[in-house]
């Protein structure tokens, strides 16, 4: 009985969460000062305003809002907190204290948990890779094996800059795309819109109109008017459907991999389109490989993790491929060219890397290559399709305008 009872193993507290004190007290000169901070618990609060040289008279925990509207954490709050963090230790500042000048400074709130929080986890002792290993959603393997190397070999300031740069140029490459894609896209959904109000609120009072005149309408009138009649009544299923069918894609498109191999592979092939995809991929390849092996991470390793950057289902099976091929004994620019997606520049320069001990540089003049390819490119899109979307826009309104006019013209030709 004693043996049972001296076997059980008290569970281990929680973390307390961190919240947000305001405080007051005086600083060294009697001075009285004030002030908010986020720690776990007063007695936290308290030592640390000690240590910083003031003597708080009173603490006390801020209500939390009954509504609260936390921003999502986005790439751009990543490749900042990386940067910040990377001048910090540069600038030799101690890594806790580099954690909670960042932490504590970041307008996200979302973020400054997290960062906060792998800071608790750095004072008790925890590696800094395996405490940002906690939140997979935000540091990925990538991430998270850098800054393991950097620990290891003892320049985590180097590893973080250069996670900051990859970071930098991976959300510029995504942001350029987002870009040319969220203009046509939103002047799309505006057109179908006015369309939508013009067939609901315009065209039923051309309808009264033109039921006086006592004639025949034009096909092209009719078309309309039964097009507005079946809009009219039938609104919610119209609406009711687009938002399924969008729910239902984005649904799939998350559960089932041989649904985005099939969306991947299609897309690569839509033309204008296909070939910037194509481009990016191959740049966050080339910009994720440079990074990592230049980090002193092994081939066979980095390609582990290269393999999810490059943001495609199609390059992701090539990638872990090439990595079986790799962790075999092949050269990396055989295993490339055995895959028929990468260009014949992109085999070449690899291969004078390998032979040259520099596949760190040319993978990195590769990505610089790409990456300037699919900013050309973007900018030759946008100007591309704006034209071609005022046409399209054009053509939709005015053919309304017309059909709604054309029974009048024809009963002015009879007068």
């Amino acid at each position: 009985m004693a043996l049972a009872t001296a076997s059980k193993v008290k569970p281990k507290p929680k973390a307390e969460e961190a919240k947000v004190f305001a405080w007051e007290g005086t600083d060294r000169r009697g001075a009285r000062v004030k002030g908010e901070t986020r720690a776990a618990n007063i007695n936290t609060v308290r030592a640390d305003l000690r240590r910083q040289g003031f003597n708080p008279t009173k603490v006390k925990a801020k209500p939390k809002p009954l509504f609260t509207s936390k921003k999502k954490i986005t790439g751009q709050d990543l490749s900042m907190f990386t940067r910040q963090l990377a001048t910090m230790m540069s600038a030799g500042v101690p890594l806790v204290q580099a954690f909670d000048i960042v932490g504590r400074g970041h307008e996200n709130p979302a973020m400054q948990d997290i960062i906060l929080s792998i800071k608790q986890d750095i004072e008790s002792g925890t590696a800094m890779s395996i405490a940002m290993a906690k939140h997979p959603l935000y540091f990925d393997d990538l991430v998270c094996s850098l800054v393991s190397a950097g620990e290891q070999a003892g320049v985590l300031d180097v590893l973080l800059d250069k996670i900051a740069t990859y970071k930098e140029k991976t959300e510029s490459i995504k942001g350029k795309i987002k870009k040319a894609l969220f203009y046509p896209a939103a002047v799309i959904i505006v057109a179908v819109i006015v369309t939508v109000v013009i067939l609901l609120f315009v065209i039923p009072q051309f309808k009264e109109l033109f039921s006086s005149f006592g004639a025949d309408l034009p096909a092209f009138t009719l078309m309309v008017i039964g097009l507005s009649d079946l809009i009219r009544e039938w609104w919610w299923a119209f609406f009711g459907g687009i938002g399924a069918f969008g729910y239902s894609v984005a649904y799939i498109f998350k559960r089932s991999k041989r649904f985005r191999e099939i969306v991947d592979r299609t897309s690569l092939k839509i033309p204008i389109i296909g070939p910037i995809l194509n481009k990016a991929a191959i740049a966050r390849f080339a910009r994720t490989l440079s990074t990592m092996f230049a980090a002193g991470v092994p081939l066979v390793e980095a390609l582990q993790s290269v393999s999810g950057a490059t943001g495609n289902v199609v390059y992701q099976d090539a990638v872990m491929k090439m990595r079986e091929e790799v962790a075999t004994g092949q050269s990396l620019q055989l295993a490339m060219r055995q895959r028929d997606i990468f260009p014949h520049m992109v085999i070449q320069m690899t291969a004078i890397g390998e032979e040259s001990g520099a596949l760190d540089d040319m993978l990195g003049k590769v990505a610089d290559f790409y990456e300037e390819q699919v900013d050309n490119a973007v900018d030759a899109l946008s100007s591309l399709l704006e034209p071609m979307i005022m046409v399209v826009i054009g053509g939709l309104v005015g053919s309304l305008v017309v059909a709604m006019y054309l029974p009048i013209f024809k009963l002015a030709s009879v007068v």
